[in-house]
């Protein structure tokens, strides 16, 4: 079953740069894994401490599999100074 997630990071003001760049590195790796059908980071326009990532897996082993890669291992391990909130969904495509 595809899996579909939309993940919202807010950054500290301070940090808005440095949250940028570790979920920006996120992009490339995470789109080569196994499984990965879409992965794009936003920033919002008029929020500039407002990141929106959509990320699409052919399933939860393909999810599971990039929750166990080193780029998330270094995400997890690094993003909370610079994240004032964060917030996940998953969604249902309607078509």
């Amino acid at each position: 079953m595809i899996i579909t997630k939309n993940v919202i990071f807010v950054a500290k003001d301070a940090t808005i740069n440095e949250l940028k760049s570790l979920l920006t590195a996120m992009v490339k790796p995470s789109q080569a894994e196994k499984g990965c059908l879409l992965y794009e980071i936003y920033q919002k326009k008029e929020q500039a401490n407002t990141f929106v990532v959509i990320e699409t897996w052919e399933n939860d082993e393909a999810l599971e599999g990039h929750k166990k890669s080193a780029h998330y291992a270094h995400y997890k391990a690094n993003f909370e100074p610079f994240c004032a909130d964060k917030s996940s969904d998953e969604l249902i495509s309607l078509i």
